[in-house]
């Protein structure tokens, strides 16, 4: 492509959304995510998808049965703008139901399938979902919910138990077609639960305008092509395996390489067989690849581009990779589910050079560096960073004091601490106050110190995360404890029954003294933390 014809592909221009922010968008952007899948079935019709475990899926084929799963949900009652929640993993299913949901003009509400029954029930209520699709395995924990047992319409992903249908049972031809919904770029559609500071989940809303944006950003970054393969590798109930790989290849024409669970082997497999040209996954999941015998026996020629965030990758691995795979780009980049994933990334040329960086700020976003007062810092000086774009959603479902507390003028108030340099490299110098990053995923340590507190035996607890050189971080938890005879592992066991595997602690430190506390009464994790440092 020229310099002209990029210049002209990526143009810009102001725009007014949501009400009364004003900021720079793409002129040249699709209308929905209906209209990305429509272009990719004109375009590429005969051209994978996806692929699963062998299985190849077309363009015109993921068209006719994204189509089918609308009609056949019409047919039960769900109706455009019904909400409907997806409990599933990796595979086929995730795909149509996700595609279908949209088909109809329904709002798809992706939930990772490590999710506990509270998590997910309150989720359910929360959105008032209309139907549920869900993996055979978790249908006992929706069931054990209030509102998982209210809801009418469930479907399993397998043989159909008691009043849940099968999942193939939406697949079949439906003698009422519906045509494709035509949203308006302002209509929700997803909505990805976050953890927020209080720990309690929160329903973010992402429109047609920020998906939109949020592949287009992708594709700028990480200089993705028509037809590319990028293999997910990361839950695509996760903001990143949603937008940066399923929803970009589909802007792409490209073609999805779906792994159920991340095994390093297999992925180095999957990506020398499928040709894969890019992925996105934590700094963990390169350095287990690296670490795998079949890693140099395998041909990664076509794997092109590696993006990673979450935690920063170590120099060491970039450097291992530019010796044994030294095409292959890695680039850091920074994001959030509330702003639809990226809105930094490093130049891959220039990513040994600023390993402490995040990245420049992309296109159309404007991030400021503020102090407690709302004041902006100058380069260099910290503060919170405040992100503004298209990609940066409306607010948070239903939930308009949250929204109000987040978003003031356009910009979502992140919570991290950072700076920003006079040539524009962005830093991260603390994360949101009290959230553990393990292995990629987001832990707030309220979510988990909740999780504890309903022991009986348990009087107090503080959760604080533990540097890990593969994970980042892992989570410790303080516990001042009444009952003498509770130790590490029941705690842990506790705590599984009640949090996804990967907020379950990694360590437990048992106490019957009370936790440190300031002159207000408060927890000073700080003093916690250097108990770890010490060796505690």
């Amino acid at each position: 492509m020229t310099g002209a014809a990029v210049e002209q592909r990526f143009a810009t221009r102001r725009e007014c959304h949501f009400g009364d922010r004003v900021m720079r968008c793409f002129v040249n952007r699709p209308e929905s995510v209906q209209a990305m899948l429509a272009a990719a079935v004109e375009t590429n019709p005969q051209g994978d998808a996806f692929v699963y475990e062998g299985e190849r899926i077309s363009y015109r084929a993921l068209g006719e049965i994204a189509a089918r799963v609308a009609a056949n949900l019409a047919d039960r009652g769900v109706s455009p703008g019904d909400r409907v929640t997806l409990v599933l993993r990796n595979g086929p299913a995730f795909m149509y139901a996700l595609l279908g949901t949209l088909w109809l003009g329904g709002i798809a509400v992706p939930v990772n399938a490590r999710e506990q029954g509270a998590g997910i029930g309150h989720i359910v209520a929360d959105c008032t979902a209309s139907a549920v699709i869900i993996e055979p395995d978790l249908l006992e924990r929706l069931e054990a919910t209030e509102a998982g047992r209210s809801i009418g319409r469930v479907f399993v992903d397998g043989d159909g138990v008691g009043a849940a249908e099968p999942f193939a049972a939406l697949l079949g031809e439906s003698a009422s077609p519906v045509p494709v919904a035509r949203p308006a770029e302002a209509d929700t559609a997803v909505i990805l639960y976050t953890s927020g500071t209080t720990g309690t989940p929160k329903g973010a809303m992402q429109t047609h305008l920020n998906i939109t944006h949020s592949v287009i950003f992708w594709e700028r970054c990480m200089g993705l092509r028509r037809g590319e393969r990028s293999l997910l590798a990361v839950p695509a109930s996760h903001v990143t395996g949603l937008m940066a790989i399923v929803f970009s290849m589909i802007r792409m024409a490209g073609c999805t390489v779906l792994m159920r669970e991340f095994d390093a082997g297999e992925f180095n497999r999957l990506a020398a067989e499928e040709r894969v040209n890019s992925t996105v996954m934590v700094p963990a999941m390169y350095k287990l690849c690296l670490m795998r015998a079949n890693f140099d026996e395998v041909d990664l020629s076509a794997w092109r581009t590696g993006c990673f965030g979450g935690a920063p990758m170590p120099e060491a691995t970039i450097l291992e990779f530019r010796e044994r795979l030294p095409h292959l780009e890695l680039m850091n980049a920074y994001g959030a589910t509330e702003t639809c994933t990226v809105v930094t990334a490093i130049p891959p040329a220039r990513q040994l050079e600023y390993l402490d960086s995040i990245g420049k700020v992309v296109d159309c976003v404007d991030i400021l560096v503020m102090d407690e007062h709302g004041r902006e810092m100058p380069p260099g000086e910290t503060g919170e960073l405040w992100i503004a774009g298209p990609v940066v959603i409306p607010g948070y479902w239903g939930d308009p004091d949250r929204t109000a507390e987040a978003f003031v003028g356009g910009y979502w108030r992140s919570g991290d601490i950072g700076s920003k340099d006079a040539a524009g490299f962005v830093r991260l110098h603390d994360r949101k106050k009290d959230l553990v990053i393990r292995g990629g995923y987001n832990v707030y340590s309220i979510e988990v110190e909740n999780a504890i507190a309903y022991h009986e035996g348990v009087a107090e607890c503080a959760v604080v995360g533990e540097p890990d050189p593969v994970l980042g971080e892992k989570i410790h938890a303080f516990v001042s404890v009444t009952d003498p005879s509770l130790d590490e592992a029941r705690i842990r066991e506790f705590c599984a029954s009640r949090l996804a595997d990967y907020k379950v602690p990694d360590r437990v430190t048992l106490q019957s003294a009370p936790l440190p506390r300031n002159a207000n009464g408060k927890v000073i994790k700080r003093d916690l933390r250097v108990m770890l440092a010490d060796g505690g």
